[in-house]
């Protein structure tokens, strides 16, 4: 599958809160129109970079990430999308870049996928099978 192709098995969602569950543990709710999906599980301090990324805060990012920024400058590429699966229990992301040529990062931190994804204003999709219905978190 080329990276600009659509995959049906996967739905582009936003992110409508974040927070933590205890001073350790983070929480993320993504919804679009009809589903949403609780991903809990991650540090409370991703937690904090992703809160802070939606605000618009991206003036100290991780070195983790500026790394990656630097990374892509040096190789004329881009991230455009990441993609979040469940792999034996554990939530995991592969990372899309383009660029002088396409690369996919496959089985990474879902947690940290996401916070490079908020902090690129780029799109975060979400397997469909991991999906409820919105009237389940009612």
């Amino acid at each position: 599958m080329k990276i600009d192709e659509i995959d049906a098995d996967y739905e582009t969602v936003k992110i409508e809160h974040v927070g933590t569950v205890n001073p350790l543990t983070g929480a993320i709710i993504f919804r679009d129109e009809t589903v949403e999906f609780l991903m809990t599980g991650f540090s409370s301090e991703v937690a904090l970079f992703i809160s802070d990324f939606l605000k618009g805060k991206r003036e100290e990012p991780p070195s983790i990430y500026r790394l990656i920024e630097q990374i892509c400058e040096e190789n004329e590429i881009h991230l455009v999308k990441v993609k979040i699966y469940e792999s034996e229990g554990i939530f995991r992301a592969n990372l899309y870049f383009t660029g002088k040529k396409d690369l996919i990062f496959r089985n990474f931190r879902a947690s940290d996928a996401i916070a490079l994804a908020t902090f690129y204003s780029i799109p975060i999709l979400v397997r469909k099978s991991l999906l409820k219905p919105t009237e389940s978190f009612k």
